[in-house]
């Protein structure tokens, strides 16, 4: 392996063209992680979208738009007679006989309700290198595939056993649009490197998963929310048929499965996301919680306030999944018991309809000016800092930077509960039911009336953020997570052991704890590496049995003690690092 990494970091519809939180967190890695050598591949809608952040010079970009190209490879550095030359060399016969028989076996796994996670990477592998040499738009266009996925999808909603409402003419058309686009990944040769990363368990991860079958690439995959959960939330608005909504989930599913089956490491930015991973097979084993992380020197602790009116602080885009419209409910409620309180929400809007409802509701409520839309800020930190108190009424999240953000200025928050906030929040906020105006309006009462508990929250949310959340830390845990898949840490250490001369007490517990470890026996194994410890506390064995001990912890959900051992680990490793040095 060369001195550096090298990383594929995959993503679709957020980084580097779009704001956001996966974006955000897309950029901290990719700007502080210097040591790194990424290739962003940036999975778009079209290719005509404005970059939003631009990319420091140990950073490349492969940019992959689905829709809005005539030639499905016009988006690729190549010359011309590479897309030409294809197009003249892929025949009828070889769309029947190459081709088609993969299609075939494609859609069947689409429609199956009983997925193969491994058939359906070893399809996309088989399409990966079959349009190395032939033409993308050939074979999909062609009238035998099309003559091919009629018939066929006709024939499987024939068959009750596979639950599918029959399709009408644009219900075809559309699906097999849905598929010809989607798959323009697979028409995108995947780059040479040590790692490739994920932000979803989605198209993003096709990539992954190919690089992973072809060439046995450790692939890691980052889940901020569950992208299965998402699209059925989002799915059931859409006035697509029947049959195109089964059809779409069940592609989804396809997907989301095969990046489950082959990530080597599953890390969800909260424990809250694994009990999705876990029943959808993922081993305890391969799960890793990484918690976002922020800069404390960017988002520094707020002054006193100076408001002359006790202000509420939503930072959130304008989308249904905010659910604004419910903020607007409780602040009309709190009005009514405070009335000198003022409410505003920074965030671009991203659903304009929805933007609608809401300034509807907020004429019909007489909200007037003290309930303020104040659009998008590049100045986060300003923005929490202008605030009493800190809301967010989100019917769905993962680790909310939102809330971390606030935490980290020292702000007091009311949140719903969903995704990862409670973890993230604990006892330094109060936390709502979602969809609940009237509980979200009495936990900002309780907070308006007592500027005592606004106060020790606040200061208790910055230090929780400062011990748990910290940019520092979520950079180091993801390096750990590079390194050691790189090198396949985890294959080696066995033959590192083997190797060693004398078996003192400390290490035959070590490798006991190790044992219990691998059988999924997370406190038996605790138990073992905390004896270890007791041993011989010094030895240079202790920063493995920390990072062991650790990792027991992280499997337990215990989370606050898998980062205090984590710490002595790296406080011990920069101890006999500077040792060293001195002796030198």
């Amino acid at each position: 392996m060369s001195d550096r990494i090298r990383i594929l970091l995959s993503t679709e519809g957020t980084y580097p063209y779009h704001q956001g939180g996966v974006s955000t967190w897309c950029e901290t890695l990719v700007q502080k992680m210097d040591m790194v050598d990424f290739v962003v591949y940036a999975i778009t809608a079209n290719p005509f979208i404005t970059q939003k952040f631009g990319l420091p010079p140990h950073a490349e970009m492969i940019n992959v738009p689905l829709w809005g190209t005539e030639e499905p490879k016009e988006h690729l550095e190549i010359p011309f007679s590479k897309i030409y030359l294809p197009k003249k060399t892929t025949t009828e016969q070889q769309v029947r006989e190459r081709f088609l028989p993969l299609f075939v076996e494609l859609i069947n796994e689409i429609i199956s309700e009983v997925k193969s996670p491994k058939k359906f990477g070893n399809l996309l592998v088989s399409l990966y290198d079959y349009f190395q040499e032939h033409d993308y738009k050939v074979s999909f266009k062609s009238e035998l595939t099309w003559s091919v996925y009629k018939e066929l999808i006709l024939q499987l909603a024939s068959q009750k056993q596979n639950r599918l409402s029959e399709p009408d003419v644009y219900g075809l058309v559309q699906t097999l649009g849905w598929v010809y686009r989607f798959l323009n990944i697979v028409n995108t040769p995947v780059p040479d490197v040590h790692v490739t990363h994920s932000t979803a368990a989605a198209f993003c991860g096709i990539p992954c998963v190919i690089s992973k079958i072809k060439y046995g690439t450790p692939f890691m995959l980052t889940e901020h929310g569950v992208y299965l959960r998402e699209q059925y939330l989002a799915l059931s608005k859409q006035p697509y048929s029947s049959f195109m909504t089964t059809f779409l989930i069940r592609f989804i599913q396809s997907l989301a499965t095969t990046n489950y089956a082959y990530a080597d490491q599953v890390s969800p930015v909260c424990s809250y996301n694994t009990r999705w991973e876990t029943r959808f097979g993922v081993p305890e084993s391969r799960i890793r919680v990484i918690y976002n992380g922020i800069d404390p020197n960017v988002f520094v602790e707020a002054p006193p306030s100076t408001n002359d009116t006790l202000t509420v602080v939503m930072v959130a885009r304008i989308d249904p999944l905010k659910d604004v419209l419910t903020f607007l409910e409780s602040a009309a409620l709190v009005k009514k018991k405070f009335p000198d309180i003022r409410f505003v929400v920074y965030g671009s809007v991203s659903v304009p309809s929805y933007y609608e409802q809401c300034m509807e509701l907020h004429a019909e409520l007489g909200l007037e000016d003290s309930f303020v839309f104040a659009g998008h800020t590049s100045n986060m930190s300003a923005a929490y800092s202008s605030g009493d108190i800190i809301a967010l009424t989100s019917i769905s999240e993962a680790f909310p930077y939102s809330v971390i953000e606030a935490m980290m200025t020292g702000k007091p928050c009311v949140a719903t509960d969903v995704g990862g906030v409670t973890e993230a929040l604990a006892d330094t906020g109060l936390v709502v039911t979602p969809r609940r105006a009237d509980e979200v309006a009495d936990a900002i009462l309780q907070l308006a009336n007592n500027p005592e508990l606004r106060m020790s929250l606040g200061k208790e949310a910055r230090e929780r953020a400062l011990n748990f959340f910290t940019l520092n830390k979520m950079i180091d845990l993801h390096l750990k997570s590079y390194v050691k898949l790189a090198v396949r840490a985890e294959e080696r250490v066995p033959v590192v052991r083997r190797r060693e001369e004398s078996l003192t007490n400390q290490k035959l517990l070590f490798d006991k704890g190790m044992a219990l470890m691998a059988c999924g026996l997370y406190r038996e194994a605790s138990l073992q590496f905390q004896e270890a410890l007791q041993i011989k506390p010094n030895s240079p064995m202790t920063p493995m049995i920390l990072t062991e001990l650790s990792t027991a912890y992280n499997h337990l959900g215990e989370y606050d003690q898998a980062f205090l051992e984590l710490e002595k680990a790296d406080a011990l490793i920069r101890l006999l690092d500077l040792r060293v040095q001195d002796s030198a």
